[in-house]
């Protein structure tokens, strides 16, 4: 059992932020991550930064594009996280796409993660068969989860499929479109949690995409485990720097 099993059957709904390593300045990932923490995030999801960002918004993506200026790769990443274990015990994620793994070698990628104390990978642009064939014991080897994507397009047919491959949660994405704050959820979307909701899943749902306040995570987290704040943080940090951290993560 690996952190994010343990954090997922506290009674609780979960916070989970996401942010560009290396972004705004390149050595703010770990103060980031700290700071995170001291004020009671639950998960954080660590964005690696790709040149060619598909399911990401603006927001994201010029964050991306600012972290590779800066100087940000695999390999600094994972120089930067090497000691993160000595001060910080929640569960942490990677997410990135495929692409910058390869390049690296999934095996040592994934040994890597082990090594610093990843918890679990999240990459959007994996198909869950590709997965399921060619990577799966890889992971679990490494004792990582992978973590699949859902839509409000998905079959329940596929849902199900993706939900006997995954160990940890399903990141449930609440709209068809790219990553972005929004202020509310409308029906399309309330309906859409409750159809998932219906399925009952062996794995939680944790509700990511348009997450940018209280308002928008007490609706994510009604039929859902927890929400994920990717843009919103982004633009926070943008604005106000890792100083901001202890009054947006208040003010969900």
């Amino acid at each position: 059992m690996n952190r994010i099993h343990k954090k997922l059957q506290e009674e609780k709904k979960l916070l989970s932020i996401y942010f560009t390593a290396g972004y705004p300045k390149l050595e703010d990932t770990v103060p980031i991550i700290e700071k995170l923490q001291e004020n009671g995030v639950d998960m954080i999801e660590i964005g690696l930064p790709f040149s060619d960002p598909l399911a990401d918004g603006p927001t994201i993506q010029e964050s991306s594009t600012e972290a590779l200026k800066n100087g940000m790769t695999t390999k600094k990443l994972f120089e930067q996280l090497k000691d993160i274990r000595k001060t910080v015990h929640i569960p942490l994620i990677i997410m990135g796409y495929f692409n910058p793994m390869m390049q690296y070698g999934i095996d040592a990628f994934c040994a890597k993660c082990a090594e610093i104390g990843i918890d679990g990978l999240i990459i959007p642009d994996l198909p869950v068969d590709v997965y399921e064939e060619e990577y799966k014991e890889q992971f679990e080897k490494y004792g990582l989860s992978n973590v699949f994507l859902i839509t409000p397009q998905t079959s329940d047919e596929r849902i199900r499929f993706i939900d006997s491959v995954s160990n940890g949660f399903i990141y449930m994405v609440s709209s068809a479109s790219v990553t972005g704050a929004k202020n509310t959820f409308g029906d399309v979307q309330a309906q859409y949690f409750e159809r998932i909701h219906q399925l009952n899943l062996k794995n939680p749902q944790i509700v990511g995409f348009g997450i940018s306040n209280k308002d928008t995570f007490e609706a994510a987290t009604k039929l859902a485990k927890g929400a994920i704040i990717g843009s919103a943080f982004i633009k926070m940090l943008n604005k106000k720097g890792i100083e901001g951290i202890p009054d947006f993560v208040k003010s969900i």
